[in-house]
């Protein structure tokens, strides 16, 4: 299939217009191949993802965390050797981060949702005018540390848990990533929990002022869910052949 025809569909697919905003350059980065009959998708563009799909034949890599954040970007050192390496081995590179994120059907945080089941999830998080994250309903209240290993359960990894909120949680609030600093608006949305990544240090008191619980389930385990299950939607609708590569940091 014609690299541009995957291109336009991502692009459509993902609304990636809505997010000029974005620190990320979403979209088409780099145009190594002009068809596809592999995509790879993984988290991150790093020198061994961009190796995994050239050793698995496949033409096109889609990530979360592209090459290019802010423009201009210069083109030295280790960005320079995996542009080169893109090139030399065949590789197109399109990336995704807001758009992967917001997305009700793919996006990391809508999938993690349906992994614990939560009712009526609605949009929250704002981020430049976009919300980001999710908030909805567990089926019945559970304890923090019942839900700390339900999370454990779903995507895997470490967790890191602050207990700062009810004994019972009952409203949830996801944000994938980076989403800590989301703490007092979860809280303020009525959200006994945020469900994050990755915590920082000014986020710890925020959350424990505005009395709300934090998981913190990996920044990389968070947002694999996004690219595997765009993985499917690509089979499913363009037929074309995807594998996941999985490079965790343990982060």
């Amino acid at each position: 299939m014609k690299l541009k025809w995957i291109v336009s569909f991502l692009d459509d697919y993902l609304s990636v217009d809505a997010f000029r905003l974005d620190s990320s350059l979403n979209g088409l980065q780099v145009e190594a191949s002009s068809t596809v009959k592999r995509a790879a998708v993984a988290v991150d563009a790093s020198e061994r993802s961009i190796r995994a799909a050239a050793r698995k034949k496949a033409e096109l890599l889609i990530v979360h965390h592209g090459i290019f954040w802010s423009c201009p970007t210069p083109i030295t050192g280790v960005i320079a050797a995996r542009i080169k390496l893109l090139f030399s081995k065949g590789v197109s590179l399109y990336a995704a981060h807001l758009p992967l994120d917001c997305n009700e059907e793919v996006g990391n945080n809508a999938v993690f949702a349906r992994l614990l089941s939560l009712s009526d999830p609605k949009p929250f998080g704002d981020y430049k005018g976009v919300k980001i994250g999710v908030a909805g309903n567990l089926r019945k209240p559970v304890t923090i540390n019942a839900l700390a290993a339900r999370v454990r359960r779903s995507i895997g990894g470490l967790i890191q848990l602050f207990p700062f909120g009810p004994a019972k949680i009952n409203r949830v609030g996801i944000v994938s990533g980076d989403g800590a600093s989301f703490a007092e608006e979860a809280s303020e949305t009525g959200c006994d929990v945020l469900i994050t990544g990755e915590s920082s240090h000014s986020a710890y008191h925020t959350a424990a002022e505005s009395g709300i619980s934090l998981i913190c389930a990996g920044h990389y385990a968070t947002e694999t869910l996004g690219v595997r299950e765009l993985a499917g939607v690509l089979t499913d609708r363009l037929g074309i052949e995807t594998l996941f590569i999985d490079i965790p940091t343990g982060l």
